[in-house]
């Protein structure tokens, strides 16, 4: 992609989610998906990983997703429409790897995440969150290969950054890049960001777009 177009791409994604953007509904089982009627990006990461505030600043909104101090709290799918006309869906999906979770409803987390990256065509791209304070867990690892299975491109995005000292980030890049590679469906650009500062949203948004558009 040319410069040019790239800004292009920038700017028209910078527009998207400065517009309307509202939630959709919450989806506990397959059946009660919405219609796969515009292209959906999904949200993937660790209970605590930041999912939340991730969302609520790519949005420009503090209260779209709900964040909580207590780990574990998102157990659906949540759905929120991106523009008028409607153009793409962000999927909030269930937090994994919270511990204190009943293996009940840690199954049902797995079947429905599974169950929805394997059958859902509308899903364009994954984004696998990873918190820069602690870099990438089993749990993780699990998540990515779950993704490799249900052939479902994906980006790691590393949250929190503004919490670790710069040395120490661009090692887990680095890190984080050599593992990528050893997976089928993880794409080579990761991003780095933070809610709090706002680093690395403007380029988030505009992956979002071009997976959406792809």
């Amino acid at each position: 992609m040319s410069d040019a177009a790239d800004q292009e791409l920038t700017e028209q994604a910078r527009k998207l989610f400065a517009g309307p953007i509202e939630f959709l509904k919450s989806a506990p089982e397959l059946k009660f998906l919405p219609d796969p009627e515009v292209p959906e990006i999904a949200f993937a990461g660790r209970s605590n990983v930041g999912k939340s505030s991730l969302l609520n600043a790519l949005t420009n909104r503090k209260g779209l997703a709900r964040t909580s101090n207590t780990p574990g709290r998102t157990q659906e799918l949540n759905f929120f429409n991106v523009g008028d006309p409607l153009q793409l869906r962000l999927v909030d999906m269930p937090g994994y790897g919270f511990a204190e979770a009943p293996k009940d409803l840690v199954r049902r987390w797995r079947h429905l995440m599974n169950d929805y990256l394997r059958g859902r065509a509308a899903l364009k791209r994954a984004l696998v969150l990873i918190d820069a304070r602690h870099g990438l867990k089993e749990v993780d690892r699990e998540m990515m290969r779950m993704l490799d299975d249900a052939a479902v491109g994906y980006h790691l995005v590393l949250t929190k950054a503004d919490k670790v000292k710069p040395s120490a980030l661009g090692a887990l890049y680095e890190a984080t890049m050599v593992e990528a590679a050893r997976h089928p469906a993880a794409h080579p650009s990761i991003f780095t960001t933070s809610s709090e500062m706002a680093s690395g949203i403007a380029e988030l948004r505009t992956a979002i777009l071009d997976a959406a558009a792809s």
